[in-house]
């Protein structure tokens, strides 16, 4: 999700020069959102705004500014494209994009964002743009400035209002325009027990996506040597301590090799009652057995049905780990998206 951090930080510490464009604003139908990110050297191109023309007019006029700066920082540049025919897309909808160009002298701001995001914390980053009408079109605007990280709590001292699901570029009054954007780190935290087949096709489909894996199992020897960068394993005898340990709104999956240690497993997430999912591997017979035996460790009803058993979307019948892990993880995105709408529903606090 916050990959382009750590690339642009390897980039400009190495002195080659790269362009950050931003999805500012998407209006209408759109390939990508507001704060999807395109990183782009003179040769090479990171992450994604959506593929097609659309993102190769970016590449294009990324690589224009980087020409045209000859590496110099600071200069940025704010274009709109609409997705019609002149891009050979039919979306119908238009984005307007930012372009950052960045060097080492951006790698202060860079190295603490990303410290920021290793401690857990949330920051709000902006960026002034000189008024686009003071500039010949096409051309990029001059330095406007440092790149501002603040904690979102407290707002930016100079950016006029707060980024919005799709638009995060404002026009202030004084001429600027500011690009804001809350980059916060990932919430959505998976605790998987077992590395057998299906645990190990799992994490290789959840390393690509924005989440952080602790990966549990008795068997050191069956972890892999080169794990994912969002996944830590614990090779431990008392894998309950992981419960324990997990952050709240955790999306726990128990698929060991023992029927005995998942239903041991299966009481300690029981004792949470602030899980956001809760997989067994197994089938309906399964699942009857656990919901018998964990009834007799006093597990109500009313909590049994928040075990999913068997795991995976419905309409999956194959059998094989790749097939099931393919599965279970789109199970993990519809269950988080549908947290992501129930939060966004709620009514906003109104500060007094």
């Amino acid at each position: 999700m916050h990959g382009w951090i750590a690339e642009a930080q390897r980039l400009v510490s190495h002195g080659e020069p790269a362009v950050l464009v931003t999805v500012a604003k998407a209006e209408g139908s759109t390939p990508r959102e507001a704060g999807a990110k395109l990183l782009v050297t003179r040769e090479h191109q990171w992450q994604t705004i959506g593929g097609g023309h659309l993102e190769w007019r970016a590449a294009d006029l990324a690589r224009q500014l980087l020409k045209q700066s000859a590496g110099h920082g600071g200069a940025r540049h704010v274009e709109r494209l609409s997705l019609g025919p002149s891009l050979g897309q039919c979306c119908g909808g238009a984005v307007t994009l930012v372009f950052e160009l960045l060097t080492v002298a951006d790698l202060g701001w860079l190295t603490n964002l990303a410290k920021r995001l290793q401690a857990g914390q949330a920051t709000l980053r902006s960026v002034a743009i000189a008024d686009a009408g003071s500039h010949p079109p096409g051309q990029a605007n001059p330095a406007a400035g440092p790149v501002t990280l603040t904690d979102p709590a407290a707002g930016s001292t100079d950016a006029p209002l707060a980024p919005q699901d799709d638009c995060l570029l404002w026009q202030a009054r004084d001429g600027w325009r500011w690009l804001t954007e809350i980059i916060a780190p990932v919430d959505f935290h998976v605790v998987l027990f077992g590395a057998g087949h299906v645990g190990q096709a799992l994490v290789r489909v959840l390393a690509t996506l924005p989440c952080t894996v602790t990966w549990v199992d008795e068997r050191e020897v069956q972890f892999p040597g080169d794990l994912p960068s969002n996944v830590t394993v614990e090779a431990t005898d008392v894998p309950e301590a992981a419960i324990a340990e997990a952050r709240p709104h955790s999306y726990f999956l128990v698929m060991t090799h023992s029927h005995a240690l998942d239903q041991r497993l299966c009481e300690h997430i029981f004792l949470r009652d602030d899980f956001a999912y809760f997989g067994l591997i197994g089938s309906q017979t399964k699942r009857r057995q656990f919901e018998h035996r964990l009834r007799e460790r006093g597990v109500p009803d009313e909590r049994l049905e928040q075990m999913i058993c068997p795991i995976g979307v419905p309409g999956v019948s194959a059998k094989t780990p790749e097939v099931i892990a393919i599965a279970v993880a789109a199970q993990l995105l519809r269950v988080r998206e549908q947290h992501i709408q129930r939060t966004a529903s709620r009514p906003a606090a109104i500060a007094v």
